[in-house]
């Protein structure tokens, strides 16, 4: 299926209100567990692998912020229509393809990034990890709320 064909059939489907709530409340949460994991969790550790010091906050943090909503609703958008299309209907069915797709899609490239950037192996570990619980959380949200 394209790329317009699947926006077509999204904004003209009965369900597109169900589809967006499904698909925001998966980013919120997401961005939500991303507040928890850098910002409690593992501020400190964080903060000192990415080289700020202690105290000092991101440069364009509101940025961020709003990336990070951007980039977990597009990821949400994409993993309900794999969803879908795998006919994934349980929290659990959710999870798994979450993580599948984390292992296929996401922590390849990410481990490469690292090593080309020569960041250290806890940070990989930390932002890896952060996305894997995501995409589970999210696919799990995705599953639950399935209609």
């Amino acid at each position: 299926m394209h790329l317009a064909n699947l926006v077509a059939m999204l904004f003209a489907a009965p369900s597109t209100v169900h589809v967006l709530t499904v698909v925001v409340v998966s980013a919120v949460s997401q961005c939500f567990l991303g507040a928890l994991w850098y910002g409690v969790i593992f501020k400190k550790s964080w903060t000192k692998l990415v080289g700020l010091a202690e105290g000092e906050k991101p440069k364009y943090q509101a940025f961020g912020v709003v990336a990070s909503f951007i980039a977990c609703f597009i990821l949400s958008f994409v993993l309900v229509h794999i969803m879908g299309w795998a006919g994934s209907i349980t929290a659990t069915d959710g999870a798994s393809i979450g993580i599948i797709c984390w292992f296929g899609f996401m922590a390849p490239p990410m481990f490469t990034q690292h090593i080309f950037e020569n960041r250290r192996a806890n940070l990989f570990a930390i932002n890896a990890t952060y996305w894997l619980l995501a995409m589970a959380l999210g696919g799990a949200i995705i599953g639950a709320m399935h209609s």
